[in-house]
Order: structure tokens, then C-alpha cells, then sequence
């Protein structure tokens, strides 16, 4: 089988097309769809802290039909998606044509939803859909009264990334009004616009050091940036609002203080979209298949074919892709 390996040669880590015996495990699956996610261009661009031991397989996604299952919950023809559960970091990832996986973390796909589609949405729509029930439990929770999350505005920042472009449909398709944080507003504000952001706004306006607490302007956030960025945000949520962390492009630090939690009781939620558990993981898959239009998807992605797939891994750690890479594993 066709498959990529991330090799390492002394202290020289690369990406190569390699032929491989196909594996054997619980269930065998004939990978139709995966993607380049932000952890798939660390892992290819030979970055530390996303593969834990060289040669492995990249891919933190995979889409396709089972084979064979040693799992009674699984069946040859089912069509599954996985994300996260150690994919190309701990395990041998979906960037290949045949992928052997646990059933533990493995979703049978809603009948709407294609092989290319679970691809298209992927960890990055996955994630902005944990990110969105996060939001929705702690509002509907809220001793603030309903509302007070998800009444006012939501700003979503790295808005033009996979998460923030499929964070702002799904919010926006929920009937919230967006504002879309980026620093590409002046080339990707009308594509922003397209998907559902009522405001596109430069990042530098969360990004600078500031000050511990700013005028509010946001009931909740979704932020896939970290660092100061969301030190910003935390600074400038409403009282009893949230913000659900789920990346850190910009940096793991957070030069925060506890300003924010203490005098405006804001709750930062964060998002574990590797080893959600599968309850969470199906509820997940199925608001997903319900919420997400195919055709917005469809303009927000774009299909490579597997060859390809390394050299899009510089210009993605630059925030130079727009919403979502979809490797067709066969082409």
C-alpha cells in the first residue's frame, strides 16, 4: 500500500511517499479521505511535540469503509470516521490507503454524511463542534440566566483556520451573530462574510498585551490561538460569559490573570477533541450531519491528492491555507 512516513536520519526529520506492507488490527479500514490538520503540518514539517517516536504515519484523520473487524460493533462495508484517539502521533495515522485502528474511539458515519465530507469537517470541524456544545451546556447552565453565553456577540479567533471557518458556520447556521477575528482581514473578510461572520475584525485587536480586564464586548469565544490572543479575549467577555480554548497557534503560554474569573465570572472551558470520549464523539458526528451545510463546506475545502500532502505543511504552520485541506489518499 501507498503510504506517507515521517522519517527521521539523524538529527534531519522529512516526509516521504513509501510502499508499506498493509497492517493488520481490530479493524482494518480502507481510507478513502484524511486531511491536513495544524498537528499534520508539525508532523510533517518535522516540528517536535506531535509524533512521539520516528517512523510513523501522519494523519490525525481518517474517513472511509471498514474492511475487516475483529469488533462486533463494526462491520466490513460500515463507512467510520476517526479523529484524534493517537492518530499520527502515538499511532500510525490516516494519511495512508490502509489504515488499521481500535474501535474505541471509532464512529460509524451518519447516513448524510460522505467519506469526503467527515473529511472535509475532520479534527478542525470536530473540534469546532465540541467547542459549540461546550458553549451551548455552560449557557443553558448559566446562574446568569439563559443567554448570557450565546445571547450576544460570539467572536471566533484564527477565524480563517479549519476550526474558526467551521466554527463560524455552525454558529452562525444556530442563529448567533459572529465576529470573526483574523489577520487576514483585508484577503479573507467577503470569504468570512460568506460563511456567516456579521463582523470581521483584526486579530491585533486581541493580540496586543493590553490590560487585565478591557471594556466587554463579547458574551463567549471560541479560540484556537491561545497566548495573548486569548488572554485578550478573556479580558473583554461580558459577566457570566465563556470562552472555549481549543488551540494554540500563537503559543501555549497565557499571560492572563484571574481578573477575568473572579470580578466577571467568565468560565474558560477547554477542549479535548484527542480523547473525547465516544458518547460525546457520536452526539458530536450527528449535529454535525444535521448542522453543517454540504455546500459551505464544499467552498471552504479543498482536495489534494496524497503526494501532496507534505508540501502543504510550511504554508499551513504559516496561516497561509484557508479553511479545510482534504487528501484524497487514492489519487
Amino acid at each position: 500500500m501507498r503510504t506517507l512516513l515521517v522519517e527521521r536520519d539523524g538529527d534531519a526529520i522529512a516526509t516521504h511517499l513509501r510502499e508499506r506492507d498493509e497492517p493488520t488490527g481490530e479493524v482494518v479500514v480502507d481510507v478513502e479521505y484524511s486531511g491536513v490538520n495544524y498537528k499534520d503540518g508539525l508532523a510533517m514539517a518535522g516540528r517536535p511535540g506531535v509524533i512521539r517516536d520516528h517512523p510513523l504515519v501522519p494523519g490525525i484523520d481518517l474517513a472511509g469503509v471498514v474492511r475487516t473487524s475483529e469488533n462486533t460493533g463494526f462491520a466490513p462495508g460500515d463507512r467510520v470516521v476517526l479523529n484524534g484517539s493517537g492518530l499520527g502521533e502515538r499511532v500510525d495515522g490516516g494519511l495512508t490507503e490502509v489504515a488499521a485502528v481500535r474501535a474505541e474511539h471509532l464512529v460509524r458515519l451518519p447516513e448524510t454524511v460522505s467519506t469526503w465530507e467527515a473529511a472535509a469537517i475532520g479534527t478542525a470541524g470536530f473540534t469546532a463542534m465540541l467547542s459549540v456544545l461546550a458553549l451551548e451546556r455552560l449557557d443553558a447552565a448559566s446562574p446568569y440566566g439563559g443567554g448570557s453565553v450565546l445571547g450576544g456577540d460570539v467572536v471566533v479567533t484564527g477565524a480563517a483556520g479549519g476550526v474558526g471557518t467551521i466554527a463560524i458556520a455552525l454558529l452562525a447556521a444556530s442563529g448567533r451573530r459572529v465576529i470573526a477575528s483574523t489577520g487576514r482581514a483585508d484577503a479573507q473578510g467577503a470569504f468570512l462574510r460568506e460563511l456567516g461572520a456579521a463582523e470581521v475584525v483584526d486579530r491585533d485587536e486581541l493580540s496586543d498585551a493590553g490590560k487585565p480586564l478591557r471594556p466587554t464586548r463579547w458574551t463567549a469565544g471560541i479560540d484556537s490561538v491561545g497566548s495573548t490572543t486569548l488572554a485578550g479575549l478573556l479580558a473583554s467577555v461580558r459577566p457570566g460569559g465563556a470562552v472555549a480554548a481549543c488551540g494554540l497557534a500563537q503559543g501555549a503560554d497565557l499571560p492572563a490573570t484571574v481578573l477575568p474569573f473572579i470580578l466577571r465570572a467568565v468560565t474558560l472551558a477547554g477542549i479535548n477533541s484527542v480523547d473525547a470520549p465516544i458518547a460525546l464523539r457520536r452526539e458530536a458526528w450527528a449535529r454535525l450531519a444535521s448542522d453543517l451545510d454540504p455546500a459551505l463546506l464544499r467552498s471552504l475545502s479543498t482536495t489534494v491528492p496524497l503526494a501532496e500532502a507534505p508540501g502543504l505543511a510550511e504554508r499551513i504552520l504559516a496561516g497561509e491555507v484557508r479553511g479545510r485541506t482534504v487528501v484524497d489518499v487514492r489519487a
